[in-house]
């Protein structure tokens, strides 16, 4: 298969590049930006040089001879006949050592390989340090691999992407190195959900996991996690995933007891042990789980956030939402991206195999309501996004007028608590906080102030929510709402705005009384001060169904007035909407809305969110005609490698079988060469000998 086309970023002054990622090296913080590759190029009369560049994941890192012919593969360039490549530099982040793998290669001759440390410093590259970068150019390329949407191909430009194992003999390679380095996983650091790395909790574990679970080589995953967990149990719960992935559901049931009863506190295995429940429908079960993992750390987002999904599937909303308060909130620290200077130019070439009309977009500036730009639930990471999407699904199933009621039942709201601040209150001592309410919810006693945890993260988001609802309720005020409602309990009325709690910062700021956190009023003796991330979510909420609310309502209105249902927008605007219902989980309108953008124009992500529809409701011939259509886009933009596309692959494969695949594929109109880049991850499966494969 032809490798995808070579992005040219041309400096202002060469090697200024390489100057930038130098300076950056004090800066990274995990698994590191993608590889920088340098080139460095003479006109072939003599005389002028310049300096190009482009950054890739993929590639085989486990030696400099590697690394090197990678560079040779850049030489020879069909569509420059003025300059030839006279030096090439290859950059490889190790992030267990925190060094700058380099390989430079002359041409022609000469290969030198060295590390340059944080302060700049020359070292020499050992065999050690060429293991670990292997294991880290293997974990960035899942790490930086898209997932059909194309938000990480547009985040950095000039990417390529390659498949880091392509073959069982490198997975062999990936696997051995990953086992030798293992308990070295926490030096990577981990998802942002997690707040202090461990053995189980890391990039290299979720590198894993993600590999796993694309190539469905559960086998593979069962062999290494069984030979870890001799060395340390709390490799169980890792090897536990595996068995349940693999359906071997009963021998991962005996694993977790066995592994409890010898770690009875150890979080990862209790949490495993709750989703396993709460996917058999046992949540009476999951939730004492839950509340153990919850009790064993009480620091971790995820053990807080699996107790409030387990308390919003026994239907407890104002236990969820008193959870949902305690979950500590981690500052978002997104992926390690390069910082590159201005460049003289950019050269994005396509190359035919990729290329397919229906695939362009190009077009012209696009006109986008300001309300829609400003919906700031579109920018959740990270913890806000999981406990935004929490809080999405108690409103879908609840309705917001019912959410809002819980709410100023389990919350201290403004209003009431300056009417009863007028009028004094009882000095009590509080004994009690949320945290603990949610943990023994039996008997709430007293009043009292959330676990700290979250409190640094909210003050910024709560200012920025304010402003973006302001501008929200000017910039929409020309709409009406005529009593479309986003739940069937609100039907003919508008949507209520909420008004705001009173967050335990407020009252800790407060200096007129004495002692705030001791004064217990009589009004609200039950109820529990909202932390002020969690209030701003509620405006936030707000905004996003206000502005679905107004959507809906115009477009049943156009199809009232109009038998054609003609209702404009821009393909932009349909992007927007589509992601606006889908975080509201109204899953059908959200298709809707992708669809109506891609008659406009393509675009992966609104092809991506019609795909999941079609995943969910099984439609064949829909999937792989989105699948086409993604991994061609994908192809020409330098990515070759897409997980999720590939597990997407391979599910096919495992249900309908390989050939059925190739055959719908081979009929559909397009032309051969994009048709065979969906092939390649049908071979992919064969390679990995998934269930299917073979008929």
């Amino acid at each position: 298969m032809i490798a995808p086309a070579v992005p040219e970023i041309i400096e202002e002054e060469i090697e200024s590049a390489i100057e930038c990622r130098n300076e950056a090296l004090q800066t990274i913080r995990e698994l590191g930006p993608p590889d920088l590759v340098h080139l460095v190029k003479q006109s072939k009369s003599g005389g002028h040089q310049s300096g190009v560049y482009h950054h890739v994941t993929g590639v085989d890192a486990s030696s400099s001879a590697s690394l090197a012919a990678y560079v040779n593969t850049l030489v020879y360039s069909p569509n420059d006949k003025t300059q030839k490549v006279v030096s090439g530099l290859y950059c490889c982040y190790n992030a267990f050592s925190h060094l700058d793998m380099r390989v430079d290669v002359k041409i022609p001759g000469g290969v030198e390989s060295y590390c340059i440390d944080e302060r700049g410093d020359k070292r020499v590259a050992s065999e050690g340090l060429w293991l670990e970068t292997f294991l880290c150019a293997v974990l960035r390329a899942y790490s930086y691999a898209d997932d059909g949407s194309g938000d990480n191909i547009k985040k950095i430009i000039g990417v390529r992407r390659f498949d880091p194992i392509t073959s069982t003999e490198v997975e062999h390679k990936f696997l051995d190195a990953a086992e030798r380095l293992f308990f070295k996983g926490p030096q990577l650091g981990s998802e942002p959900e997690v707040q202090v790395p461990n053995i189980v909790s890391n990039h290299l574990t979720t590198g894993l996991l993600n590999y796993i679970h694309t190539t469905g080589r559960y086998t593979s995953g069962i062999n290494l996690f069984e030979k870890l967990r001799t060395r340390d149990n709390e490799v169980s719960s890792l090897l536990a995933r595996v068995l349940l992935s693999a359906d071997e559901e009963v021998q991962a049931v005996k694993l977790l007891h066995d592994a409890i009863n010898d770690l009875p506190m150890d979080y990862s295995l209790l949490d495993c042990q709750s989703a396993f429940c709460q996917s058999k429908g046992r949540l009476d079960w999951a939730l004492e789980c839950a509340k153990r993992s919850v009790t064993a750390a009480p620091s971790e987002f995820g053990t807080w956030a699996k107790l409030a999904e387990v308390y919003v599937g026994l239907e407890q909303w104002d236990l969820a939402l008193l959870t949902l308060n305690s979950c500590p909130m981690f500052t978002y620290q997104d992926k390690d991206t390069p910082r590159m200077p201005e460049p003289a130019r950019v050269l994005l070439p396509v190359l035919p195999e990729s290329m397919l009309d229906e695939l362009d977009e190009s077009y012209d500036s696009e006109l986008v309501h300001p309300s829609l730009r400003k919906l700031h639930a579109a920018g959740y990471r990270g913890t806000f996004l999981k406990a935004y999407s929490l809080l999405t699904e108690i409103t879908a199933k609840i309705g917001w007028d019912q959410l809002l009621k819980i709410r100023s039942q389990v919350f201290v709201m403004e209003e009431e608590y300056r009417s009863e601040k007028q009028t004094g209150g009882s000095q009590t001592a509080s004994t009690r906080n949320a945290s603990t309410v949610a943990l023994h919810p039996q008997s709430p006693k007293m009043n009292g102030a959330m676990a700290e945890d979250a409190k640094m993260n909210g003050d910024k988001n709560y200012e920025d929510g304010e402003e973006t609802l302001s501008s929200f309720t000017a910039t929409s005020g020309a709409h009406e709402n005529n009593g479309t409602s986003t739940t069937p309990s609100t039907a003919d009325r508008s949507l209520e705005k909420p008004n705001h709690t009173i967050t335990s910062e407020e009252v800790k700021s407060g200096n007129e009384d004495p002692s705030p956190s001791q004064t217990n009023y009589a009004q609200f003796r039950h109820k529990r001060l909202c932390e002020r991330w969690l209030d701003n979510l509620f405006m936030v909420l707000y905004e996003d169904l206000r502005i679905y609310t107004i959507w809906r309502t115009d477009m049943a209105r156009a199809k009232g007035e109009d038998s054609r249902g003609d209702y404009r927008k821009s393909a932009e605007e349909w992007e927007i909407l589509g992601e606006l219902a889908e975080r509201l989980h109204h899953f059908p309108e959200a298709v809707e809305a992708y669809q109506m953008c891609l008659r406009v124009r393509f675009s992966p992500k609104a092809m991506k969110g019609a795909l999941k529809l079609y995943e969910g409701q099984w439609r064949v011939q829909e999937i792989l005609q989105s699948l086409i259509r993604l991994i061609a886009w994908q192809y020409r933009w330098y990515s070759e490698f897409s997980p999720a596309l590939l597990r997407t692959v391979r599910n096919l494969i495992e249900s309908e079988g390989a050939v059925k695949v190739r055959s719908i594929v081979q009929a559909t109109s397009l032309p051969q060469p994009v048709l065979d880049l969906t092939h390649r991850y049908v071979e992919l499966c064969a390679t990995f000998r998934s269930h299917g494969s073979d008929g």
